[in-house]
């Protein structure tokens, strides 16, 4: 699987997705951005110890300058879309981070979310073609996170449409959810796939659901700090 773009754009990419393995795993710790707080949540500096086991951070500007040290060598994937709490509409998001910003924090990727079938189908994809240009301006790679609304369902052929759909519009990687026959999720996808986390599960489980997305065809895993 061969994604094209500039030095710039490939050696942000690799910062990512390790060119020797063709695999990654990234820590996602955005989900307050709606809302999602964990309580558990004492002290930020029990952040710190999982930094060094990722391979990529995916976080808001906020949490970026407020949690992270920017001694850290670890490459950073930006949210740059918000809009309502999980109490409202989520679909309803906009970009709400120019890509001066993005720059100047010197970050490996953009991202924000598509919510296919959602109230605001449209507005997320016009959002992720946005990111888009701007990537293919000044070559950043961007993400796009296949969000699942209330009434959707995460099987094969949704989640294989979002992938999809996403890819067409020029999404350089794809973080989707891992279900059942998700080969044919990565099979009709033409970009690197990276499988969420979802909700908290036991340890084993997590580790056989990372191995089966894995063998079925995606590049790695994307664990938030919430599970």
């Amino acid at each position: 699987m061969t994604v094209v773009g500039d030095w710039g754009f490939q050696n942000r990419l690799n910062r990512i997705i390790n060119p020797q393995t063709g695999h990654c795993v990234m820590l996602a710790m955005d989900h307050g951005y709606f809302g999602n707080i964990p309580g558990t949540l004492k002290c930020f500096d029990d952040l710190h110890p999982l930094f060094t086991h990722a391979d990529a951070l995916m976080l808001t500007r906020g949490m970026l300058r407020s949690c992270v040290p920017s001694s850290i060598d670890k490459p950073i994937v930006l949210r740059v879309s918000a809009g309502a709490s999980m109490l409202k509409e989520l679909s309803n998001e906009q970009i709400n981070v120019d890509i001066e910003e993005a720059i100047r924090l010197n970050v490996a990727a953009i991202t924000c979310s598509i919510f296919v079938g959602g109230e605001y189908e449209k507005e997320s994809l016009m959002n992720l073609s946005k990111l888009v240009n701007w990537g293919q301006k000044f070559g950043i790679p961007v993400l796009a996170v296949t969000a699942v609304g209330r009434e959707m369902v995460r099987d094969a052929r949704y989640l294989g449409m979002a992938s999809r759909m996403a890819s067409e519009l020029g999404a350089t990687f794809v973080k989707t959810y891992y279900c059942d026959d998700f080969e044919e999720v990565t099979g009709i996808c033409p970009v690197p796939i990276v499988i969420a986390g979802g909700k908290k599960i036991p340890e084993r489980d997590a580790l056989q659901m990372a191995k089966d997305a894995i063998d079925q065809g995606a590049v790695g895993v994307d664990y938030n700090y919430l599970a």
